[in-house]
């Protein structure tokens, strides 16, 4: 007896678990010269979205790796800390490690999503965020998840704060590179957000 086949996942779901792969990436670590290459050949199209796209690829080419590690750092690590505090805890509450990760480790226990050895850093972190939402789209972690499934994680987890902070980063003292992330991440959640409206 042979198992069923899982489910294709239909190009434009793949495309949305691209972008969120991609945001989650670069808000991981800063780009290598790899990335970075990759980056600078994204075109756009007229949409918010894909002038964000065009701006980002036009910094990408301007910049090094080395001048996007000096911002990263400055945005996220600091001497103490970094500029910016990309958890769901700090903009929900002002607290890190509060409720609302708790809310989420609950979450994750029930679809079967482990937290990544790779890193020490509160699982309610955007890139870990943002990472998760596309494993739910394509099935990383199982079978791919429901869009009511995927709307009811965006609800609870990304869509109350991630704006927020998506702003702060396009606003930041630190940025440049960052700041055209920030409005490529703002760009894409709204799509996200009015495309789970019109489904609900």
């Amino acid at each position: 007896m042979t198992a069923a086949p899982a489910p294709a996942i239909d190009a434009e779901d793949r495309l949305r678990a691209d972008l969120y792969d991609y945001l989650a990436v670069l808000l991981t670590a800063p780009p290598d010269q790899a990335l970075l290459d990759r980056t600078a050949g994204l075109t756009g199209d007229a949409s918010r979205l894909g002038q964000a796209i065009d701006q980002l690829a036009q910094v990408a080419r301007g910049t090094t790796p080395q001048a996007v590690t000096r911002e990263f750092n400055a945005l996220f690590i600091g001497v103490g800390r970094g500029e910016l505090l990309p958890y769901a805890s700090y903009y929900l509450t002002g607290f890190l490690n509060d409720k609302p990760l708790a809310r989420l480790r609950g979450d994750m226990a029930k679809l079967g999503i482990a937290r990544s050895e790779r890193t020490s850093d509160p699982e309610d972190n955007i890139a870990s965020l943002l990472e998760m939402m596309a494993g739910l789209i394509i099935g990383r972690f199982g079978q791919s998840a429901g869009a009511d499934v995927q709307q009811d994680f965006f609800d609870k987890h990304i869509g109350p704060w991630a704006d927020r902070f998506m702003t702060d980063l396009t606003q930041a003292e630190a940025a440049d590179f960052y700041t055209n992330v920030g409005a490529l991440g703002l760009a894409f959640l709204e799509i996200e957000r009015e495309a789970f409206r019109l489904t609900s």
